[in-house]
């Protein structure tokens, strides 16, 4: 039986895109070799955008450099990072 490599999906909720967006899109550039897939959903107020942010990630490579993502995420005050793995 072939081994795949798990599907680690990165959960990123940002409470207030205005304050955290460019923090965080530092990290994720750090990071871009990392990251197969991006999904960015904000929610909608009336007219405009609301302050809150929610990025999913498919995150490659080694457990740990998805650990070490996660931790540089988790230190930008107002985002919390959750993470699902699906083993094969």
């Amino acid at each position: 039986m072939e081994l795949h490599e798990p599907h680690r999906i990165v959960a990123v909720h940002i409470t207030d895109r205005l304050k955290e967006a460019i923090e965080v899109q530092k990290v994720l550039t750090c990071f871009g070799a990392n990251i197969r897939t991006r999904l960015g959903l904000n929610e909608v107020e009336k007219a405009h955008s609301g302050p809150a942010g929610l990025i999913l990630l498919e995150v490659t490579g080694t457990a740990a450099k998805a650990t070490e993502l996660q931790a540089a995420l988790c230190k930008i005050e107002g985002v919390e990072v959750k993470t699902i793995v699906f083993e094969h």
